[in-house]
């Protein structure tokens, strides 16, 4: 059978067949068993050697490249072989023969120059072999391809010599980046062999999980796929292939029917069955269920994923296959997050997670005891060198310090992350992990730098992530909402409620819950409070559903806030109780430390100021240690009030200093907030700075003080809130 110039036969029965690329290459092999020592340096060698092994296993290339990347190794072999090319094809045919009729020299001898068990051996076998089975007809279509291939080779060569050296360097660079997209799509329309489907496959796998940006464009792969499954429909690693390239475009369709027919070709081929054993044909059921899970789970189909779940835990508990339970288990608590029926099921199974050791941190656990639950699954990741599954540990782990309010610690282990090189080569020696992992950790440390006010250095992490994961990229909502919340955040601060507005629709299309949060927490800005306490109150009784403890906590404290700026300070208080209950029974330290700075505060408006200062004393050490750069400003803020507040029943001399006392924490404040250009708040100390030394008689400061209130008040939106009333 001849496609294109490519000779073949049934792809079940041989393994390689003769194409001109492959002629090209046995001219190269050809030259360099001439050539002798000296005219080949070592390190020429060494380099032709190395090129060799892609050469064999990769797929076709056109011939200009071919001879780009063999001068880039020997100059003066590239020159031998494009001359013995060029002779050949403009020869007669009866020349390809007889280098044919010679190739066989090279096993002969008493010192061969190629052994026949050799990686060039059998390549040189299984051509002669495929050449000498091809009938006269299939030689003659074979050696016209051959001129074919010599002729758009030359071609492309004058082009490349009539460029300008710019441009042929932009387009060196390009080929490099893009080799298969356009190049081999000229070259190599007919199937590629066994061995080149094997190793196009796997090269394209390992960079869709590790770094998608150097894999080929998602139309480009899906093209060669197709090209491959027209020859051989029954390839089941060309279909899985397939699934995960249409996961990288949100094809549910697409991505489901090529898994179906990954699993369908698996059970038929019996691939499974000849390395498992009896156990194959059942442990692809399973999977496959289980897969089925994960991607409908993935495109928000809860309720199929769920019977799809519980198929794979029927027949894994069958065969008692523990490890796919597991597996089974991680992906019921993801469910238990998306939907509030599937929680149930969760704590069903949940009670085997001590027997297969997954502890959660969401059950209450203290830190030491879930790190240390960690450590053990580490020591067995680091044991077997297993370099995706410690990436993801890290990561939980940055994740987990970061939900104890642990910035210091969840930043750490972040660095740690991104400094670790990865154990895996990608591609060449070049060491890039372009995994989910990486991207939740520089999300981490987006996030915690913009915490402290560097917004530069948050911006410089972003840009690398944006490079990293290209916004059609599988990760790229990670850094998305990061990015969203980061703009939210400084436009909350910088008191342009507008602005905020206008990016709560791009957080509710990447996370629904967050936009829905932030949605009131604008409206709660703008005054619109009963807007906001419906939209609160609406979200509370679903999160408390999906048991998403975190977002619980953090809407019951919008809710206290929103009635102390009502002057129902009362109705507050047991709002805030609740929130203080949850963070201690779930050990989240950082939010049971603002939810005691908001109790202080209601108690400062409720007139017991002694017994704010008593609590602020609690909940101050954790914050200014590990908090945020604007909740330290809050809290210093909210110390000089209460100290304020207490000198109302001092003595003179006492009284001034307690003032004297709260203008330093005011100005430490104002410093807090100024980093992260919170000019409202700003505004707020500088007229409390102006009443203070008002009432110690310190005129110049005061007119300095009421002049910095005056500018950011007329340059601030003023909502008819109280300036005392704000925490």
């Amino acid at each position: 059978m001849m496609t294109n110039g490519v000779v073949h036969a049934n792809l079940f029965g041989i393994k390689d067949w003769v194409t001109p690329y492959k002629i090209a290459v046995l001219v190269l092999l050809n030259e360099m068993g001439r050539t002798g020592e000296g005219a080949v340096s070592l390190v020429e060698r060494r380099k032709l050697n190395q090129l060799l092994l892609p050469l064999l296993q990769g797929p076709d290339i056109t011939l200009s490249k071919l001879y780009k990347l063999i001068e880039e190794s020997c100059p003066q072999l590239a020159n031998s072989v494009q001359i013995r090319i060029k002779l050949m094809a403009e020869g007669e045919l009866k020349d390809m023969e007889q280098f044919f009729d010679d190739l066989s020299d090279s096993f002969s001898g008493t010192e061969p120059e190629v052994h026949k068990t050799s990686v060039v051996g059998l390549f040189l076998r299984h051509m002669i072999l495929a050449y000498s089975k091809l009938s006269f007809s299939q030689v003659f279509k074979l050696y016209t391809a051959l001129q074919q291939y010599f002729q758009s080779g030359e071609k492309k060569t004058v082009e490349d010599a009539e460029m300008d050296r710019e441009d042929a360097e932009r387009q060196m660079e390009k080929e490099e980046l893009d080799v298969s997209v356009r190049e081999e799509e000229v070259s190599c329309s007919g199937p590629l062999s066994q061995k080149q489907a094997e190793f196009f496959l796997s090269q394209q796998a390992a960079l869709l999980k590790s770094d998608e940006t150097k894999a080929l464009a998602p139309a480009s792969l899906q093209k060669e796929l197709n090209n491959l499954l027209k020859f051989n429909p029954d390839f089941a690693e060309a279909h899985y292939l397939s699934y995960l390239n249409n996961l990288r475009v949100q094809d549910v369709f697409s991505s489901t029917h090529s898994l179906l027919h990954y699993f369908d070709r698996l059970i038929l081929t019996g691939a499974e069955g000849k390395s498992n054993g009896e156990e194959g044909y059942g442990r692809s059921l399973r999977y496959a269920a289980l897969n089925l899970a994960a991607l409908h789970c993935r495109f928000g189909h809860y309720q199929q994923a769920e019977l799809a779940l519980q198929e794979a835990i029927r027949i894994a508990q069958e065969s008692a296959d523990h490890v796919c339970l597991q597996h089974c288990l991680s992906w019921l608590y993801v469910l238990g997050q998306k939907r509030a029926d599937s929680y149930v099921l969760l704590e069903h199974s949940v009670k085997k997670a001590v027997h297969f050791g997954l502890p959660r941190a969401f059950a209450g656990k203290t830190a030491n005891k879930l790190m240390d639950a960690l450590k053990d699954s580490d020591l067995l990741h680091w044991k077997h060198s297993l370099s995706e599954l410690i990436d993801i540990s890290i990561a939980q782990k940055t994740a987990i310090w970061r939900l104890y309010g642990r910035s210091t610690m969840a930043l750490q282990q972040a660095q740690m992350l991104l400094s670790m090189n990865s154990l895996e080569s990608v591609n060449a020696g070049v060491q890039q992990n372009n995994t989910e992992s990486f991207a939740v950790a520089l999300c981490h440390l987006a996030e915690l730098h913009a915490e402290q006010g560097c917004f530069a250095a948050a911006a410089e992490v972003l840009k690398h992530l944006r490079e990293r994961f290209p916004p059609n990229s599988q990760h790229a909502q990670l850094w998305m909402l990061c990015d969203q919340k980061i703009q939210f955040d400084r436009a909350m601060n910088d008191g342009k409620f507008h602005l905020a507005d206008s990016l709560v629709t791009g957080i509710t299309a990447l996370n629904g819950i967050e936009g829905v949060y932030r949605k009131a927490v604008v409206m709660q800005a703008q005054n619109q409070m009963t807007e906001a306490h419906r939209l609160l109150q609406k979200l509370l009784t679903y999160c408390q559903k999906l048991k998403n403890t975190e977002m619980v906590i953090s809407v019951l404290l919008s809710v206290a806030e929103l009635y102390w700026r009502s002057s129902s300070p009362t109705i507050a208080m047991p709002v805030l109780l609740e929130a203080l209950a949850l963070s201690k029974e779930y050990r989240l330290q950082y939010l049971a430390s603002e939810t005691v700075l908001n109790l202080a505060y209601a108690q400062l408006i409720l007139g017991i100021p002694e017994q704010a200062l008593t609590l602020l004393h609690m909940a101050i050490e954790p914050i200014l240690a590990d908090g945020a750069i604007l909740d330290k400003g809050r809290a210093m803020f909210l110390v000089s009030k209460c100290q304020v507040a207490s000198a109302a029943s001092y003595g003179p001399v006492k009284k001034a200093e307690a003032l004297e006392a709260a203008i330093e924490n005011l100005n430490e404040a104002k410093n807090y907030f100024a980093k992260v250009d919170c000019r409202e708040r700003i505004r707020d100390v500088a007229y409390f700075q102006a009443r203070l030394y008002h009432a110690l008689g310190k005129t110049q400061e005061r007119n300095r003080c009421a002049m910095i209130f005056r500018q950011l008040h007329q340059e601030l939106p003023s909502h008819g809130v109280p300036l005392i009333n704000h925490l």
